[in-house]
């Protein structure tokens, strides 16, 4: 069974975000829903001790303690006395259809969701390239050349993929808009992942991405809008058709790490 490693700090810090203060509990049970319905805690596995999350997260204990106390109730954890606390293997009916839907999307919510993150992500685009920063070139441009580095890994580009759109929806400045993009691709990261299938097309995508990061790099809105519909294109119809792939080891390494 996997579970955290006491040895191994660096995943936690990079995963999650110290909290404002005031909004404790809901900060951490909001953080820690996000990173279960992202897969980055898979089920059967054990999260960090109670101190190491209060500690990344920068709050007490106590908050930790009822933020996974409602987890819970909501079915998403167990809690074994003496043993820690894991990410269940099978969600209860509480669950938020938000994180359930994702695994049992029809093929036209699928398409309804792929239209809405192309809207936002399209929208990012303009307002990163109005609004980007050094520092968030430099970090998209880092995301980048992982992508064009790991075309032979699919599940590795797959990640530096993830991290390039979520730094593109940060440096939008748009909290609001940065959710709602986190929410549709996690609701589609099964879908998004099972569509790409060979280095070929990470390829593509390094092409396109490395676009949008130069139209956002030379401040050029309309650049950016343009390069990101090509994008959006592209990834849309992988998406489409994502139904009509193998779901068992027949597929290919990037399926496999959905």
């Amino acid at each position: 069974m996997p579970a955290f490693r006491d040895d191994d700090p660096a995943r936690l810090e990079l995963e999650l975000e110290t909290l404002p203060r005031g909004s404790a509990v809901a900060e951490v049970a909001r953080q820690m829903t996000s990173l279960i319905a992202q897969g980055q805690f898979p089920p059967g596995s054990r999260l960090p001790p109670e101190r190491r999350l209060a500690e990344s997260l920068g709050v007490g204990r106590s908050a930790v303690r009822e933020a996974l106390a409602a987890l819970e109730i909501l079915g998403l954890v167990q809690v074994r006395p003496g043993s820690g606390t894991y990410i269940r293997d099978s969600m209860s009916e509480l669950l938020p259809t938000t994180l359930s839907w994702g695994l049992m999307l029809s093929a036209e919510h699928t398409a309804h969701l792929s239209e809405v993150r192309s809207a936002l992500e399209v929208r990012a685009a303009v307002l990163a390239a109005e609004r980007g920063d050094g520092d968030t070139l430099e970090l998209l441009r880092v995301h980048l050349e992982t992508m064009e580095a790991s075309t032979e890994d699919l599940p590795a580009f797959i990640e530096a993929d993830a991290g390039f759109h979520l730094q593109l929806a940060r440096a939008a400045g748009n909290e609001v808009m940065s959710d709602l993009l986190q929410t549709v691709r996690s609701l589609l990261r099964v879908w998004v992942e099972r569509g790409l299938r060979s280095s070929e097309q990470a390829v593509t995508a390094c092409r396109e991405h490395r676009a949008v990061y130069e139209a956002i790099a030379a401040h050029d809105p309309r650049a950016a809008e343009a390069a990101m519909n090509v994008h959006m294109r592209t990834a849309g119809d992988r998406v489409e058709h994502a139904d009509a792939l193998p779901v068992s080891g027949e597929g290919s390494a990037a399926e496999r790490s959905a």
